[in-house]
């Protein structure tokens, strides 16, 4: 009798977008991973996920119908690099404690940034894995886009930089019609989003078990970026309060970006000091 194969327990960074959930369903199809939570930043003041503008409510509800838990690491605003250090580092010992072997990672093609994740987890007992490299399957982003609509994805576009996408696309369903507008625009448009053209959040697909009820609600311009705000249905929008949110949110946005500049820093004494992203 052939003996049975050990899998390998996986944290997936979750955003609360397509790539992360595209990737639980990629890691629910190997027989040697066993995805056994989800891992997730936000602004612990404005709970929100950074970038994604997504509430806590909703990303709870999302780990709700992936039928995982979320270690939530909230980050204090503002959010000092001591205070990122402290929180990427509770997250390591969280993972150890939960005896999570890897972190996997919904990132496609870009070199720099794997590089820049394996290094940050160099030293911690904790492997990488990036369950949809394109390098590794030979499809194209373009692909790669089909293939998760074909499989059901549906997300609503939260966030767009409108220096490569026209502001409209904010709060639209990233589908099929989205991806030709995209095509139109011209080839420096990755149809994926990979180079920070957009980002998304998953409302419905085969990692989930139901679709979740939502609704769209007020889109803002602030800091140099477009934000559609997402709302479990039913809940009333608030558009002052909203606003003053999406203010807020793209200040720590702004402030994460260069706290991420020093993580490696700080994982270097993770080799004496256990710790993650």
């Amino acid at each position: 009798m052939a003996e049975a194969t050990t899998k390998q327990r996986v944290w997936l960074s979750w955003s609360s977008g397509k790539d992360c959930a595209y990737a639980l369903h990629t890691l629910r199809h190997r027989d040697d991973v066993d995805v056994v939570g989800l891992l997730t930043t936000f602004n612990g003041q404005a709970e929100r996920v950074a970038m994604h503008a997504v509430r806590l409510q909703l990303l709870r509800m999302q780990a709700a119908a992936v039928g995982l838990p979320v270690h939530e690491v909230m980050l204090p605003f503002p959010c000092s690099n001591e205070d990122y250090q402290r929180c990427m580092l509770g997250a390591i010992e969280a993972a150890r404690a939960a005896d999570v072997q890897a972190i996997a990672f919904g990132d496609l093609f870009l070199a720099d940034v794997r590089a820049y994740r394996e290094k940050n987890m160099a030293g911690t007992g904790l492997g990488t894995l990036f369950p949809l490299w394109l390098a590794d399957s030979g499809k194209s982003t373009a692909q790669l886009a089909q293939e998760m609509q074909a499989a059901g994805l549906r997300a609503v576009i939260t966030c767009i930089d409108p220096k490569k996408l026209p502001k409209g696309f904010a709060g639209r369903f990233w589908d099929a019609q989205l991806l030709q507008e995209m095509q139109e625009l011209g080839s420096g448009i990755d149809p994926c989003g990979e180079n920070g053209e957009f980002h998304t959040f998953v409302i419905d697909g085969p990692m989930f078990s139901a679709a979740l009820d939502v609704t769209v609600g007020e889109v803002v311009e602030r800091d140099g970026f477009v934000f559609c705000d997402v709302l479990p249905a039913g809940v009333p929008v608030d558009e002052p309060a909203q606003q003053a949110e999406q203010q807020q949110l793209g200040q720590q946005q702004q402030q994460q970006q260069l706290a991420d500049a020093v993580l490696v820093e700080a994982v270097a004494s993770m080799v004496q000091c256990p710790g993650q992203q």
